[in-house]
């Protein structure tokens, strides 16, 4: 791989909120590439040139030039884009309210609900295109440093990032000219970086809190296996929300005190989120900050905030991080004295009150350590994932033994009869990961079967985050129960999702890759893993009760064409009747909401009919291996036998 470019360098790249950087191994050290202006921080801003915005060439800068034109035309500016990447038209509403974004609208006039674009001019733009444009300007970075192309890059995302937003981030790279080798989750290059696996063993907690998303990973170092255990966090959490929170309050008291509504001023809303993010900065290390801010009314405002004060309105944004990494611990079955080290990562664990959170949460102090803040906290992901680069280019002697094991952050199966969830691969399982189950049908002649693929720790699909849907075609007409349905799942070292679906018996078969799923609330995924705790006890019951009902009517249905079997003559006129008075009892209670009883009764019908079931299975037997060698028909009776069965099977809709 080291061969595949001219300088056979493979660079890593830290796609930000805020800022992207991009650097490579220097000898044993990841050094990062600086830009034309000498700075190692790329802001992650695009600006488009005003003569573009009119339908001329398209003229595009990146970084500080393209965060300066956001006082002059904010209307042409895109930040933060990361927070656009791989979500829907509905989770963007609130975000754009405090962005001068407009979104494009199609050819029917409404706005687009599949991928959103954004407009600027007469232009559009998708958040993968403008993250493409970063890209670019970090790929042009690397050829002027090497000064030869540059053609391979790991990419680092925060590992909560869905399959949607892991998509989004290769296409990106796709479009920039970049081949992307790896995905790389944030936590995981931070720890590569401090060159915590040069240890024997140990356990690692990962505390990253950027300027758009927080994640918390716990990684365990073992016979040179670096492996996550668990993965949690936020993919609408970050510096960027304390930044929205200075803003807010600034311009409720802006307006309040002035009589002056600065929302619809674009140039000095940004002023004003300028003035609020350097307050954040300046916090970080003074006691107090102050804004001092010319209104369009003539009128200055201006505000100081002690770094007491600060803390206070910042705190309900900080303990939204306490929750994930309580959780994490818990998925990783260790308490935080049991964690040896904790890295800090991203430019908001500058803040005091998120270090001495930290500090709390891991009971660090009580332990005589300190986090891991020596690298500079906005470099440490570009760093780690050079070094990630440099393993998968095998270029170095120290690092190429280096294995790396990720997890998937939430479980993923396939919605089952009744709406429930059949869970194909756990939660914090290791990828890449692949997993096989079977299933069967639950309609008679069914010759297609709609597979729904989800991703969520609820009971029930509704609840959980749609990924994909697709169908098996041609399947030959069977009677329910069947056909032997393969459902396969595999996904790749970069979190990527396939699904193959084979009826064994005909050898059909059908397959997609997970792509971008949008239009999905942000909540969904945010808060999944919460939610099947906190609605476990009815999620369960409704699980329960849907399994009962799909038993009911399965066995109803057998019972119910009982008669035009042959077997059915040999039983007495009080067995019939038993049976029937049974499936009268069943009808009677399916309807109902108490699974118990709707058990029992599917449990005493299916006693009744014993002695039907010994016939029918005493005919078919001898229809077997009549005119059939003995071997021959102990294989049709062994594949009877071992068939899925509707009853005990997820049966698909």
């Amino acid at each position: 791989m080291a061969e595949s470019n001219l300088t056979g360098r493979v660079v890593g790249i830290d796609l930000g909120t805020t800022n992207s950087l991009v650097a490579y191994m220097q000898g044993d050290a990841p050094v990062v590439i600086p830009g034309v202006d000498g700075s190692n921080l790329v802001p992650s801003v695009v600006a488009l040139d005003p003569v573009a915005a009119d339908g001329g060439r398209p003229t595009v800068t990146v970084g500080n030039g393209a965060r300066k034109a956001l006082i002059e035309t904010p209307e042409l500016v895109i930040y933060s884009v990361k927070r656009l990447m791989g979500r829907g038209l509905e989770e963007i509403h609130d975000e754009l309210k405090l962005f001068p974004f407009r979104l494009a609208e199609d050819e029917d006039g409404e706005q687009g609900n599949v991928v959103p674009r954004i407009k600027l001019g007469e232009m559009r733009f998708t958040p993968p295109e403008i993250s493409a444009y970063i890209l670019r300007q970090l790929k042009r970075n690397a050829e002027r440093f090497f000064g030869a192309p540059v053609t391979q890059a790991v990419i680092t995302v925060p590992a909560y990032f869905n399959d949607a937003q892991r998509q989004a981030t290769k296409d990106a790279g796709r479009m920039a000219g970049l081949e992307v080798l790896r995905l790389v989750n944030e936590p995981t290059a931070a720890a590569l970086a401090y060159g915590l696996d040069r240890a024997k063993e140990g356990t690692i907690a990962v505390y990253d809190f950027g300027g758009g998303t927080f994640d918390i990973s716990i990684l365990k170092l073992r016979d040179g296996i670096f492996e996550v255990q668990s993965t949690n966090g936020d993919t609408h959490l970050g510096g960027d929300d304390i930044d929205n929170l200075l803003l807010t309050i600034a311009l409720d008291e802006i307006h309040a005190e002035h009589g002056v509504d600065l929302r619809g001023h674009a140039s000095a809303v940004q002023a004003l989120r300028k003035a609020a993010m350097d307050a954040k900065i300046s916090l970080s290390t003074e006691d107090a900050a102050r804004f001092d801010i010319e209104l369009p009314n003539g009128d200055r405002y201006q505000r100081e905030i002690p770094r007491a004060v600060f803390e206070v309105l910042i705190e309900p944004v900080l303990e939204r991080t306490a929750g994930p990494c309580k959780q994490a611990l818990t998925d990783a079955g260790i308490t935080p004295e049991q964690v040896d080290e904790v890295v800090l990562v991203g430019g908001s664990t500058r803040i005091p009150a998120v270090r001495q959170l930290v500090d709390d949460l891991f009971h660090l102090a009580a332990r005589g350590k300190k986090p891991h803040i020596e690298l500079n906290p906005d470099e440490v992901v570009a760093l780690g994932a050079a070094v990630q680069a440099d393993i998968l280019a095998g270029a170095s002697k120290t690092t190429e033994e280096m294995l790396l094991l990720d997890v998937t952050p939430l479980s993923l199966g396939i919605e089952a009869l009744g709406g429930t969830v059949a869970r194909i691969i756990q939660r914090n399982s290791t990828i890449p990961a692949s997993a096989t189950e079977h299933f069967t049908t639950g309609v008679e002649g069914q010759t297609n079967v709609a597979i729904h693929v989800v991703q969520g720790e609820r009971e029930l699909a509704a609840d959980c985050r749609s990924l994909a849907r697709f169908d098996l075609k041609g399947i030959p007409p069977m009677s329910a129960g069947l056909p032997r349905i393969e459902v396969k799942f595999l996904i790749d070292a970069d979190g990527i999702l396939k699904v193959t679906a084979r009826e064994q018996r005909s050898g059909q078969a059908a397959k997609i890759e997970v792509k971008p799923t949008y239009g999905l609330t942000d909540e969904q995924v945010e808060s999944m893993i919460l939610d099947s705790f906190d609605h476990a006890e009815e999620d369960f019951a409704a699980r329960l009760l849907i399994e009962a009902r799909n038993e009911a009517e399965t066995i109803l249905t057998l019972v119910e064409r009982a008669p035009e079997n042959p077997a059915w003559n040999q039983l007495t006129d009080d067995e019939q009747a038993a049976i029937a008075a049974a499936r009268d009892r069943l009808v009677a209670v399916k309807g109902g909401t108490d699974q118990s009883a709707i058990r029992e009764a599917t449990l005493a019908l299916d006693r009744t009919t014993q002695r039907f079931a010994e016939l029918m299975m005493d005919a078919a037997v001898t229809t077997a291996i009549r005119g059939k060698t003995m071997d021959a028909a102990d294989e049709d009776l062994g594949e009877a036998i071992n068939a899925p069965h509707p009853m005990a099977q997820a049966e698909f809709k």
